[in-house]
């Protein structure tokens, strides 16, 4: 941990070199209810989930209209709850498991974490296959993460965070015990509930619950696994100053909420060792919330392979980073409302509630008003 953390504090960010991507946000979906993920089914297409509770296949540039899975009538949808994601099994090809995550009153809130079976060539989900995962009582209806992602190890990582209200007035992101404000890391082999994994950081640590993969978290949004790299990005929404980008280590401390960002919160006695994170930037009156996105591995924006495109949420700017661990992170601005070169062609700026890809690795924008964006090139 020593090792990663210095490469961590050595990425500073400077301005990129040569000649700035340019891009522009390509409508091709629009009055959808609230869409906060898009992402490739295994056949090949893409699917569009709506924070209500639905998802959809994306085909031939139209919405189908019966539902993949219709979670409507089980879903809590107020302020920050909803249906937040979901995520395929790797082997779904074979077993057709697919797992969701949302927040329902069971009687008090809660986060579920659940599976469902399907054959994989059918289009539609039935919600009777349900198997119920794990649950994790949420205190407030905000900050609850809500992505769902598998590794390349075959486990699932949850994003959760730290339950809401201002300033964590539980301190559950610093509570080893708690769930909340972490990436958990679970096994779904079982068949009932989960598995720990024998290799989680925390598993013989009676002081830690043992699914913890990481802490210190405020509201990991969305986090994404570079495909190439196979590092983890997550963007953590900050409370009143900072947002910033992480890379989550096994183990690691991400400050929250002794610190926001790199800069002291509620200081503390002998403070845990925490990493720094690779991107930050204040709100300045021009942001207020980082939506996280995904590293970009497709063909049509050459010139930002293996970069991390990422957006806020209140003002719909779009940044692209690209990390390298003991490097100086580069920085491009890719999109600005308050430029006129990088407005990126849409009428309005976009509220980005998720990026996402298809199949392709081409990258989408989820505008929580109704809009999708596909990434194209300005040119």
């Amino acid at each position: 941990m020593k090792t990663i953390a210095f490469a961590l504090l050595l990425a500073v960010s400077v301005p990129a070199m040569g000649e700035s991507p340019k891009v522009k946000l390509q409508p091709v979906l629009r009055g959808l209810d609230r869409p906060i993920q898009f992402l490739p089914h295994p056949d090949g297409r893409s699917l569009v989930v709506e924070q209500v509770g639905r998802i959809r296949f994306f085909e031939n540039g139209k919405l189908t209209r019966q539902p993949f899975l219709d979670l409507t009538k089980k879903v809590y949808v107020e302020y920050e709850c909803g249906l937040l994601s979901i995520a395929f099994h790797p082997d779904f090809a074979k077993n057709g498991l697919l797992y969701a995550n949302y927040t329902a009153h069971a009687p008090n809130l809660k986060t579920f974490i659940t599976e469902y079976k399907t054959d994989p060539k059918s289009p539609v989900v039935d919600i009777a296959t349900e198997r119920v995962v794990m649950t994790i009582d949420q205190p407030y209806p905000n900050h609850n993460g809500g992505q769902l992602q598998f590794g390349a190890d075959g486990m699932l990582y949850i994003g959760m965070g730290d339950g809401g209200n201002m300033h964590n007035p539980g301190n559950t992101a610093q509570n080893p015990k708690s769930l909340l404000g972490k990436f958990l890391r679970i096994d779904v082999s079982p068949r009932e509930k989960y598995a720990i994994p024998k290799d989680n950081p925390f598993v013989n640590d009676s002081n830690y619950a043992p699914e913890v993969w990481a802490l210190g978290m405020r509201n990991p949004w969305r986090f994404c696994f570079d495909k190439e790299t196979g590092l983890l990005y997550a963007a953590d929404v900050g409370q009143d100053t900072w947002e910033e980008v992480d890379i989550i280590e096994k183990g690691g401390n991400y400050g929250w909420r002794i610190r926001e960002g790199k800069h002291d919160l509620h200081p503390i006695d002998n403070p845990p060792k925490m990493i720094d994170p690779i991107f930050e930037y204040d709100h300045n009156k021009t942001a207020a919330s980082i939506t996280g996105g995904c590293v970009y591995h497709g063909s049509a924006l050459p010139a930002l392979k293996g970069w991390y495109i990422f957006g806020d949420y209140s003002f719909g700017k779009i940044w692209a980073i690209k990390y390298e661990p003991g490097k100086p992170v580069a920085v491009e601005v890719l999109i600005d409302p308050n430029d006129p070169a990088k407005k990126g062609g849409v009428a309005r700026p976009a509220q980005p509630s998720a990026f996402g890809e298809d199949s392709a690795g081409e990258v989408y924008l989820c505008d929580i008003n109704g809009p999708i964006y596909k990434f194209v090139p300005a040119e």
